[in-house]
């Protein structure tokens, strides 16, 4: 699907200054999504919806935790009653935070709990849908009567939202898609959008605004791609600008969970979309507020950026991937994964030990080099050459001057500034590097880049806050002048907290790689504990790992096993974390292989259907095992399942065995 700019646009005020998209305001209890609002953190429940104090213990620590919305299951008319004793007993207890219940297959528990909370969230793939994987031939007239049937199935709702005051978020999950949706768009964004925008017609016909539209997925490229694209045809159809919910579904747990959600919900937040934040991990509900309040403190007083000049006109598509175009340089650009850079530019001591932090092993007793799934590409060693030779794999790339007192021209690679490169009496004959500010646009500097040969990468970076719309408007001017030189995204971050560290470059790095820009990455790592070295290779450890892991969020470099595991919620047959632990404790090493670990059948098999297995709560103590959508094994005993899982794999020759040494 091509776009032009002229409908492009419309996904956002502006590619370039920050500018929050103007929405409705819409009122949950005490709190209000949307309008000139901040934007609100909230998260959902994991404890039984029957079991009322478990839940009002829970509700308690996320409020704490700093939620201001709680959205808690209510997968049927017994749990959506219960709501009211748990609404009673947090009041009692002092607490008054909006609730939210999550309904999937049963409207008349929506129509319940729409009496009792302040907002119901309605996935429209379920709630008057069926899904069971087939595909099916409609007529136009056929379609339109399936329409008439959810119309008759959904207007009651409505007509108690407003006669109640309760809100609702039309909550489009791209895994639960029903299968009218699918047989007639597809497994894309276009088929989400159009899912929510069938149950907004129907509120807008009955004149009933407060509404809160989400378009989740486990796939952030898709994620991002179907809120760009609901806000165009919001726009383009004439609805209201209604606030938007993001998140990522079924991100997994730790680092990962963090990155894969950032690089979602972080790219929308930079061009001003977004209203109410959800981080889904793998862990205890309280540890996701205390995320999501990373993610949006970012964009209190981003408008005070320094200025970015405008796009007169753009080459980028912002509803579909298309990867930018490159020459290949060394091993660089072209075909290539994109590459990643360690920057060890703060220690003078390198010994070889210390590259274990960027996935590089030697071994004493065989007197050779090992690397694991994420071991570097470069290592940036700016201004002090590392005094042994490096593995095979991993090239130096030292500062220009350093390089040229260096002895060794071949394997040693020079980063040049400007300056020295217009002067530069000598470079290197395959690979040079140039530091560029993307906020250098004259045309003189897009002069040089067209002058040279195939021997260039360009190092980009930016001081400015709103780093990646600075960095996208050099890409764009770079596609606008056809010059098809590498680029290296390089951030560089100061002082930041562990979880910063995860969902800064995420985002930065991230959104401009789901957008098919980016030949490779480099997170600088500041000096804050240059004089703790061993915390400083710590940083470098997480700063390598976190590249890796953007790279395989973005889709564009598959180094490690994906985990698509829900957040758990009170339908959750089994300990979520100790099985995904377990899980990953058996199968983290098979480079490449996408996992889906379910708690419940609600979700499961439409969330990972990006997976090629899926290990699913059935019933209490049983689990179904899936090959991509297929089901293949029933109520396996949850003590067998994951032997039963790797035997699955084993069928598929997709298993290696562990290597018994430890690479850590």
């Amino acid at each position: 699907m091509k776009t032009s700019f002229t409908t492009a646009k419309k996904y956002c005020d502006s590619m370039v200054a920050y500018k929050r998209r103007k929405t409705i305001p819409v009122k949950v209890g005490d709190v209000i999504i949307g309008g000139d609002n901040p934007i609100v953190v909230q998260s959902m429940t994991t404890v039984d919806t029957m079991d009322t104090q478990g839940s009002v213990e829970q509700v308690i620590r996320m409020v704490e935790a700093g939620c201001e919305l709680v959205r808690i299951t209510a997968p049927s008319i017994k749990e959506a009653e219960n709501l009211a004793e748990i609404k009673k007993e947090l009041l009692k207890r002092g607490y008054k935070v909006p609730l939210v219940a999550d309904i999937h297959f049963t409207p008349n528990a929506a129509e319940v709990a729409a009496k009792i909370v302040e907002k119901v969230r309605i996935n429209p793939g379920n709630y008057a849908d069926k899904k069971k994987f087939e595909t099916i031939e409609y007529t136009d007239e056929s379609y339109q009567a399936e329409l008439q049937r959810i119309r008759e199935r959904f207007e009651p709702l409505v007509k108690i939202c407003k006669e109640h005051g309760t809100a609702m978020r039309i909550g489009t999950n791209h895994g639960s898609l029903s299968d009218r949706i699918m047989s007639r768009y597809g497994d894309t964004p276009l088929g989400m959008v159009e899912s929510a925008l069938e149950f907004l017609r129907i509120c807008e016909d009955m004149e009933y605004y407060n509404i809160v539209i989400s378009m989740k997925s486990s796939n952030p490229q898709v994620m991002v791609q179907a809120y760009r694209l609901l806000v165009q045809k919001l726009d383009e159809e004439g609805f209201k600008p209604y606030p938007l919910h993001l998140g990522v579904t079924e991100a997994g747990d730790g680092e990962d969970g963090r990155i894969k959600s950032a690089l979602g919900i972080g790219t929308l937040l930079e061009d001003g979309l977004g209203d109410t934040v959800r981080v889904s991990l793998t862990e205890e509900p309280e540890f996701e507020a205390p995320v999501a309040q990373v993610l949006v403190n970012r964009y209190q007083e981003r408008s005070g950026h320094a200025p970015i000049a405008p796009i007169s006109d753009n080459p980028l598509n912002p509803f579909a991937y298309e990867k930018r175009q490159t020459k290949e340089v060394a091993n660089i650009g072209g075909g290539n994964v994109p590459r990643v850079i360690a920057d060890f530019s703060k220690l003078e001591d390198v010994q070889v030990k210390d590259l274990k932090a960027i996935g590089h092993f030697y071994l004493p007793e065989l007197d050779k080099w090992k690397m694991n799934d994420i071991g570097a590409d470069y290592v940036f060693s700016g201004d002090h050459p590392i005094p042994f030779m490096l593995p095979n794999g991993l090239k130096e790339i030292l500062n220009y001057q350093a390089w040229l007192k260096d002895e060794d021209h071949g394997n040693k690679i020079p980063v040049f500034n400007l300056q020295d490169w217009m002067f530069a009496p000598t470079r290197h004959k395959e690979i040079n590097f140039l530091k560029l500010d993307a906020a250098r646009l004259e045309d003189e500097i897009f002069s040089i880049l067209e002058a040279e040969d195939d021997k260039l990468v360009v190092w980009l970076e930016t001081y400015n806050q709103h780093a990646l719309a600075a960095n996208r408007r050099f890409f764009i001017e770079l596609i606008k002048r056809n010059i098809n030189i590498p680029v290296i995204i390089h951030s560089t971050y100061h002082n930041m907290s562990q979880d910063e560290m995860m969902i800064y470059p995420a985002t930065d790095m991230g959104g401009l790689l789901i957008d098919g820009m980016g030949d490779g990455v480099m997170y600088g790592v500041d000096q804050y504990h240059v004089n703790d070295k061993e915390k400083h290779l710590a940083d470098l450890k997480l700063a390598n790992s976190v590249c890796f892991g953007v790279l395989q969020a973005a889709r564009t470099r598959i180094s490690k096993t994906e985990y698509i595991s829900c957040p758990s919620c009170g339908r959750t047959l089994f300990d979520l974390q100790e099985t995904t632990a377990m899980i990953r404790k058996r199968t983290d090493h098979l480079k490449g292989v996408k996992i889906g670990i379910m708690g419940c059948i609600v979700n499961g098999p439409g969330e990972m259907a990006d997976a090629d297995y899926g290990y699913v709560g059935s019933g209490k103590g049983k689990i179904t095992l899936y090959r991509g959508q297929e089901v293949v094994k029933r109520s396996v005993p949850s003590e067998k399942a994951v032997n039963e899982l790797i035997n699955l794999i084993k069928e598929d020759n997709k298993w290696i065995e562990p290597e018994v040494e430890a690479l850590s």
